[in-house]
């Protein structure tokens, strides 16, 4: 679905809405508040370091909002013709010998690497 396709007034899709990405990123940059005003101010002892706390927030949000655009980007629907087919042959004789070999022919025999040892 694109941005053409979309009906004015109505919701969009969490993939081509802002929100999804505005929210990842809002977690990663207090995530990341939280870590460096804990570790960069060096222990109870020393008062909070804020300034760096604000800078690695702002950089953390950024950077993952930029990760997050540049994904939802990428994204490309799978054409329809990949979704239908029969699927995988799981059997362990090959296709097209069935059963109407005879008894103790090479169509009865499975097909592993030491069968003939």
């Amino acid at each position: 679905m694109t941005v053409a396709d979309q009906t004015p007034g109505e919701p969009r899709k969490m993939r081509t809405s802002v929100k999804g990405p505005l929210m990842f990123s809002a977690f990663f940059a207090a995530l990341a508040f939280v870590a460096v005003l804990i570790f960069a101010s060096g222990g109870s002892a020393h008062t909070p370091r804020f300034d760096l706390a604000f800078t690695g927030a702002g950089i953390a949000f950024i950077v993952s909002l930029v990760v997050a655009a540049m994904l939802s980007m990428s994204h490309k629907e799978n054409a329809e013709h990949l979704g239908k087919g029969s699927g995988v042959n799981l059997s362990s004789k090959r296709p097209g010998r069935g059963g109407s070999a005879a008894p103790g022919s090479a169509a009865d025999e499975t097909e592993t690497p030491d069968a003939g040892h």
